[in-house]
């Protein structure tokens, strides 16, 4: 059996490989496949990461290790209706995204890591579950 730490050197290598990739951000799996019941993930995210307005069928938790970020809820049409922004250091860890809820994140702070966890196994977003806004 192998326990995994959490820990400074795993964060590390992490936010590396985050700022090397294009997309500027990188996760470390902890389930063993994405068929697995319950998905659980860190996320190293960097400011400049795009991540389109979105929604889940499952219930999704986000807990904030290190760094910065912004949390926005949307409603149908693309309006914000909430923002809350995670800062372990102002005692802001983290937050609980209901299924079906409309959301995205904007990185403040670079070397930001999240923890996530969502009901699986892992549903990739389908067209219907990106938000498209008319201009």
């Amino acid at each position: 059996m192998f326990i995994q730490v959490v820990n400074q050197s795993l964060l590390d290598s992490l936010i590396d490989e985050a700022k090397a990739s294009p997309r500027l951000r990188k996760n470390f799996n902890f389930h063993k496949d994405l068929h697995d019941k319950c998905q659980r993930l860190l996320n190293a995210l960097e400011p400049g990461t795009v991540m389109p307005i979105h929604r889940h069928k499952v219930d999704e938790m986000q807990i904030i290790l290190q760094g910065c970020m912004k949390v926005m809820a949307y409603d149908d049409e693309g309006r914000i209706t909430e923002e809350q922004v995670l800062n372990p250091k102002k005692g802001q860890y983290g937050i609980q995204i209901p299924a079906n809820t409309w959301h995205s994140i904007e990185i403040l702070e670079p070397g930001t890591v999240i923890f996530e966890v969502k009901e699986g196994p892992y549903i990739p977003c389908s067209a219907e579950d990106i938000l498209k806004i008319n201009k």
